[in-house]
C-alpha cells in the first residue's frame, strides 16, 4: 500500500515536471545562479536549505517569466535574454568581489569604482575560475532554452499587470517568515534575521537570507533610495546623557612625558605581526623591542576599504559603524571637533598627512580637511609621481617634494604617514615586487649575472610578501637617519600601527603557518610608540585602534573629555581592555565572544559575561549614534547658540 503510494507521488511529481518543463527549464539557469552563490560562499548565519532565500528566488523567477511570456514571442525572448545577462552580471559582481574580499558586493562601492581600477583587472583575473565556468554553461544552457518560450503573436498587458501584483503581495509576506524584528543597537540586532533585512548591515547574511536578486534589488533600494531617518528623540537623550557624564579618566604616571615633542604616525599598510622580524623588518623591529610594545593589540577591518577603517579609528576615536559598508563616503561631511588633528593643532601643532595616492581616494581630502588636518599631500603633490617608484614606500623619504614638507625643526609637527609598499599584489611579475627586483637589478655591479639570478629565481607569494615588508623597513631606517640628520631624534616620537592583517595574500594557507584564523583574532597586528628616551615595556591588555587616540593625548600632556571618544588610555592604571569586531564579536585577553556566547573555551562567570555584553550593546550604540547624528556638530550648534 505504501509502495504504491510512493508510486503514484513520483508520477504525479514526474506529470507535473512533464507538464511545466518549459518553465522549470527556463528557470534554471536563474535559479543555477542563486544557488552556486550560497552553496559556494557559504555563510554560517544559515543553510542554503532556508527557506526563505528560495521562496524569494522562485518569486523573482515568477516574475522574470511572467514579464517574458506577456510579451510576443519575438520581444519575450529578447526579454529574457537582457534579463538573463543582468543576473550573469549581479552572479559575477558578487562573486568576484568576495573572492577579494569575503564580502558580498555593496553599491555604496561604486564611488570607489574610479579609484580602483588599477585593482580591478588583478581581481578579475584572480577569481576562482568556476565563477567563469558557471557563467558560460549558464549562457549556453540559456540560449538553448529560448526556444521553448512559447509562440505568441500579441502581448498580453492585463497578464503582465496580475504578475505585478501577485508579485507585490506575495513579496510583501515573505519578510514575515523572518520572525519579528528586535530592538537596534544590541547583541540580538546582529543574530535577528527580520534586522539583518531591514537595515542590510551586514552583506553575507543579507546574502544568505535573500538570494541572489533579492538581495541585488534590497543592496540598490537601501544604498540609493531608502529614506533617511528623522531625529529620534530616545536617541538623542542617550547621547546626551552619554556626553553629560563625568570624565571619568585620570592622569598616571604616563601623563605627558613626551609634552611638546613631535610626532609621527605610522600606519603600515598590510605589514601583519608575523613580518615583523628580525630578519625581515630590522629597523622596526629594533624601534619595537625599545618601546611601548601593545603586544595583543588589534586592527579593525569592516571590508570595503580596511585601510581606511584605521585611519577613521585613529583619526576620530570612532570605528566606521557595523551598520555600514563603505565609510570614506558616509562620513566625510561629518565635524570631528576632537579629532587626533584638531587637539593637536588646539595645542600648537602644525598636522599634515603623508601618503602615495590621490586626495580623491577614500575621499581623502575631505577627511582629512575635517578632520582638521592643514593638509593632506598625495599622490600629485610628489615630484616625478608619474614614474612606478611611487609604489616604493622609500620615495616617501627620498622624495624632495615630501622630505621638505615633513620635517620641521621650527616649529611643532604631527605627521601622518600611511605607506604603501606591502599592498597586494605579492607577485615577481608585477606590482611592487616587481619594481624592487627591477630596482635591484638596475643598481647590481654585476648586472649580467643579476640577470641570471633573477631569471633563476622565482620567489613565492610569501617571499615577496617578505620582501615588500622589507621595503617599508628601509623607509623607516631612511626615517630615523632623517630625524637624525634635522636634529629631530631626542624630540620625535613615533605611533607605529598597521591597517589590517594581511587578507590580501591569494594563498590564505600562508596565515595559517603564523596566526589563529578561524575567528576575528587573525586582526592581530603590530602597535607600538617609541621615543629615544624611554625604557622598553610590554603591554599586554588587549587593545585596538580604538586606543591609540587617548594614549597618544595622554602621553603629550593633551587634556582631553573621555566622553568624547568610544576607546580609553591603554596606559591607565585601571584599563581593562576589551577589543570590539565588525561582526560585534568581542575579545577581552580571555574569552572570545561571539553573539554573546563564548566560542573559545575560556571561562568567564555568567555575571561578567552579562556585564561586558552590556558594555559592548553601549559602546555600539553610542559609536553609531554619534555618527549616525553627526553629534559634535550638534554639539558645536548648541555652544554657538548658548554665546
Amino acid at each position: 500500500m505504501n509502495m504504491n503510494k510512493i508510486k503514484g507521488f513520483l508520477k504525479n511529481f514526474f506529470d507535473y515536471i512533464c507538464k511545466y518543463k518549459e518553465i522549470i527549464l527556463l528557470a534554471l539557469p536563474f535559479l543555477i545562479l542563486d544557488l552556486t552563490t550560497r552553496i559556494f560562499f557559504p555563510t554560517s548565519f544559515v543553510s542554503f536549505w532556508y527557506i526563505v532565500p528560495n521562496l524569494f528566488t522562485i518569486l523573482w523567477c515568477f516574475l522574470f517569466l511572467g514579464i517574458v511570456f506577456s510579451f510576443k514571442s519575438k520581444i519575450g525572448r529578447k526579454i529574457y535574454v537582457l534579463i538573463l545577462v543582468c543576473a550573469m552580471f549581479i552572479f559575477l559582481l558578487n562573486n568576484v568581489y568576495y573572492s577579494m574580499t569575503d564580502n558580498f558586493f555593496d553599491f555604496s562601492l561604486i564611488e570607489m569604482a574610479r579609484e580602483s581600477t588599477s585593482y580591478i583587472f588583478d581581481t578579475v583575473l584572480k577569481a576562482k575560475i568556476w565563477i567563469y565556468l558557471v557563467c558560460l554553461a549558464v549562457m549556453i544552457f540559456g540560449i538553448w532554452v529560448l526556444k521553448m518560450i512559447p509562440n505568441k503573436k500579441e502581448n498580453d498587458y492585463k497578464n503582465l499587470i496580475v504578475i505585478f501584483v501577485l508579485f507585490l503581495v506575495f513579496h510583501s509576506f515573505i519578510p514575515f517568515l523572518y520572525g519579528k524584528a528586535n530592538n537596534e543597537l544590541t547583541w540580538n540586532t546582529w543574530k535577528n534575521k527580520r534586522n539583518v533585512y531591514i537595515n542590510f548591515n551586514d552583506n553575507n547574511k543579507s546574502m544568505a537570507i535573500t538570494g541572489l536578486y533579492e538581495y541585488t534589488c534590497r543592496n540598490i533600494y537601501v544604498t540609493f533610495f531608502k529614506t533617511k531617518k528623522t531625529n529620534n528623540q530616545i536617541e538623542l537623550n542617550f547621547l546626551e546623557e552619554v556626553f553629560n557624564n563625568d570624565d571619568a579618566k585620570s592622569s598616571n604616571e604616563y601623563t605627558g612625558i613626551f609634552k611638546n615633542k613631535n610626532v609621527i604616525f605610522l600606519q603600515l599598510e598590510g605589514l601583519d605581526s608575523w613580518l615583523l622580524t628580525e630578519k625581515d623588518t630590522p629597523n622596526l623591529y629594533n624601534l619595537m623591542n625599545s618601546s611601548f610594545n601593545f603586544t595583543n593589540h588589534f586592527s579593525y577591518y569592516n571590508g570595503g576599504g580596511s585601510t581606511f577603517n584605521s585611519e577613521f579609528a585613529v583619526n576620530t576615536g570612532y570605528i566606521t559603524p557595523l551598520s555600514y559598508n563603505q565609510n570614506a563616503y558616509t562620513f566625510n561631511k561629518n565635524l570631528f571637533n576632537y579629532s587626533m588633528a584638531n587637539m593637536f593643532k588646539d595645542a600648537g601643532y602644525l598636522v599634515n598627512a603623508f601618503h602615495m595616492n590621490s586626495k580623491e581616494f577614500y575621499s581623502r581630502g575631505i577627511n582629512y580637511s575635517n578632520w582638521g588636518f592643514d593638509n593632506y599631500y598625495g599622490l600629485k603633490d610628489m615630484v616625478n609621481y608619474n614614474d612606478n617608484s611611487y609604489m616604493l614606500d622609500t620615495e616617501l623619504i627620498n622624495n624632495d617634494t615630501f622630505y621638505d614638507l615633513m620635517f620641521h625643526s621650527d616649529k611643532r609637527f604631527v605627521d601622518y604617514i600611511i605607506t604603501y609598499s606591502p599592498h597586494m599584489p605579492f607577485n615577481q611579475s608585477k606590482g611592487v615586487c616587481k619594481l624592487i627586483l627591477d630596482k635591484e637589478k638596475e643598481t647590481s655591479l654585476d648586472s649580467e649575472k643579476s640577470e641570471e639570478s633573477i631569471q633563476q629565481v622565482e620567489l613565492t607569494e610569501e617571499e615577496c610578501a617578505r620582501l615588500q615588508a622589507n621595503e617599508t623597513d628601509k623607509m623607516i631606517g631612511l626615517l630615523i637617519q632623517a630625524l637624525r640628520d634635522n636634529n629631530l631624534y631626542d624630540n620625535t616620537v613615533l605611533v607605529v600601527f598597521t591597517d589590517h592583517y594581511l587578507y590580501t595574500l591569494d594563498d590564505m594557507t600562508i596565515l595559517d603557518k603564523y596566526k589563529k584564523t578561524d575567528n576575528n583574532l587573525i586582526n592581530h597586528t603590530p602597535f607600538f610608540i617609541w621615543s629615544s628616551n624611554i625604557k622598553m615595556k610590554e603591554i599586554k591588555e588587549v587593545t585596538s585602534q580604538l586606543s591609540i587616540l587617548p594614549t597618544v593625548l595622554n602621553l603629550f600632556g593633551i587634556d582631553y573629555n573621555s566622553n568624547y571618544y568610544i576607546g580609553t588610555d591603554a596606559l591607565s592604571n585601571d584599563y581593562k581592555g576589551i577589543v570590539l569586531f565588525s561582526d560585534a564579536s568581542w575579545y577581552d585577553g580571555n574569552v572570545y565572544v561571539d553573539g554573546g556566547m563564548v566560542t573559545n573555551n575560556q571561562h568567564i562567570s555568567s555575571e561578567d559575561l552579562e556585564r561586558k555584553n552590556s558594555y559592548i550593546d553601549y559602546i555600539i550604540k553610542k559609536n553609531d549614534l554619534v555618527l549616525k547624528y553627526d553629534y559634535f556638530k550638534i554639539l558645536a550648534n548648541n555652544a554657538k547658540n548658548l554665546e
